[in-house]
């Protein structure tokens, strides 16, 4: 996972390829029956902090947030209690099967082509998701809040430091990033020229 990261990001040679999204879709569609058991109550306390402290600090619009790499829906009621819709979108089709059926709207989609206009999100949350920086820059609106949680901090297959995440994302962001029990995470804004 470590090396999609990278490529997903732009940070290694290769990029988002038709053949890596179709390994990445194949290999969670396989952890899906078993994916609940990764969640627990201090990996959701790591995204709730993340809300209460860093999403909470940005004042962002609470129009819709999109959740990218949604899995089983784990973290959608968090968010929920924030904005007044939540898109969760999710490569694998067996993971959305898991899903509960609200408070999110559950979506099929690939995190780099997103089924939205320009500047309709007033969040991303990419909870230990890929990060496709030109998605985020066309799909986060001009007051938008891009919230960045590993669970596991550098140990979280799908990780990049927040140095990196800022990089990729190119211009000038603001924020605060902090750890939570093993997490980390950042809550960023792009700043208005």
């Amino acid at each position: 996972m470590r090396i999609a990261t990278r490529r997903a990001a732009g940070l290694d040679e290769g990029g988002w390829t038709d053949e890596l999204r179709s390994e990445v879709e194949e290999y969670f569609d396989k952890l899906a029956s078993d994916w609940h058991t990764r969640t627990s109550p201090g990996r959701t306390a790591i995204v709730a902090d993340a809300l209460d402290r860093g999403l909470s600090a940005m004042n962002p619009e609470l129009g819709l947030a999109v959740e990218v790499g949604s899995g089983t829906g784990a973290y959608s009621h968090l968010l929920s209690g924030y904005f007044a819709r939540v898109m969760a979108v999710d490569l694998s089709s067996e993971m959305l099967k898991r899903a509960p059926t609200g408070p999110a709207y559950r979506v099929l989609a690939d995190g780099a082509r997103l089924p939205l206009r320009d500047g309709a999100a007033s969040a991303i949350a990419l909870i230990n998701a890929f990060l496709f920086p030109a998605e985020v820059a066309r799909v986060l609106s001009a007051r938008g809040v891009l919230l960045w949680v590993n669970s596991s901090g550098e140990q979280t297959p799908i990780h990049l430091s927040v140095d990196e995440l800022v990089a990729r994302l190119g211009g000038d962001w603001t924020g605060m990033s902090s750890r939570a029990g093993e997490g980390l995470w950042c809550a960023i804004r792009r700043n208005e020229r």
